[in-house]
């Protein structure tokens, strides 16, 4: 029984992972689980940088160098519609990244047009923000996805208005001669203390509505923050440098 059990965990291995289309609406929506109960904000480890503690945008700047021109409201980052997105003043490579976000309430529109925003390491790899409590979208595109690529493994998604908690692993990509992809880009997450993405491969930078490809850049880019139309918030801000 022990061998043909091992038997069957290798060929279960070793069995090619299905590839949907990019945001296909028909790709099975990940299960939904309550998560625990949310708790206040702790502070950052002693060892972390903290990029916004809920006092200034001191961290921050736009894309073209000029001061960030998000608010703060009620101790949180608000995005600024329209004003488009930042990023931080520091560069960086491999982290370890923990920030709270919350979705406008009451909610208004739905699917890509509901609290959306997203989390960009080295401005290109993208964890997805969107309000996806009761709103449905594409799997790949929902709260928590690494965009266009992979959903969470399962919805724990608060209602709007409260608070969600990402803590990620990002892995930069490894490049070689030639801008040879040496190694991946790999991200582990955890949504509301929930593991949704365990060490998964990116399939390159984050792309709408195409497939990812790599182009090779430097080791340390800054991490940005999206403005897609939504006053989402964000708040205790840290990372911890892993390099």
């Amino acid at each position: 029984m022990i061998a043909f059990l091992g038997i069957i965990a290798i060929m279960t291995a070793q069995q090619p992972e299905q590839r949907w289309p990019v945001h296909s609406m028909d790709r099975p929506r990940p299960p939904v689980v309550t998560p625990p109960r949310a708790m206040p904000p702790s502070p950052a480890p002693s060892d972390a940088i903290v990029l916004f503690d809920g006092h200034d945008l001191s961290e921050w700047q736009q894309s073209d160098g000029q001061p960030a021109r998000w608010r703060v409201v009620d101790s949180a980052l608000e995005v600024v519609p329209q004003s488009g997105g930042i990023q931080t003043r520091r560069a960086f490579g491999d982290v370890q990244l923990h920030i709270e976000w919350s979705a406008p309430a009451p909610a208004t529109g739905e699917g890509q047009n509901r609290g959306n925003s997203g989390v960009f390491f080295m401005g290109r790899y993208e964890v997805q923000v969107l309000d996806s409590y009761r709103n449905d979208t594409y799997a790949d595109g929902q709260a928590a996805a690494i965009y266009g690529q992979y959903p969470p493994l399962v919805n724990a998604t608060r209602p709007p208005g409260e608070w969600n908690v990402y803590d990620i692993i990002f892995r930069r990509p490894r490049f070689g001669e030639a801008g040879r992809v040496l190694a991946p880009a790999r991200l582990t997450v955890f949504h509301n203390g929930v593991l949704v993405h365990d060490n998964v491969a990116m399939r390159g930078a984050t792309a709408h509505r195409r497939e990812a490809t790599y182009e090779a850049h430097e080791d340390r880019l800054p991490l940005s923050l999206q403005d897609h139309g939504d006053r989402v918030r964000f708040r205790n801000i840290w990372v911890r440098v892993l390099e």
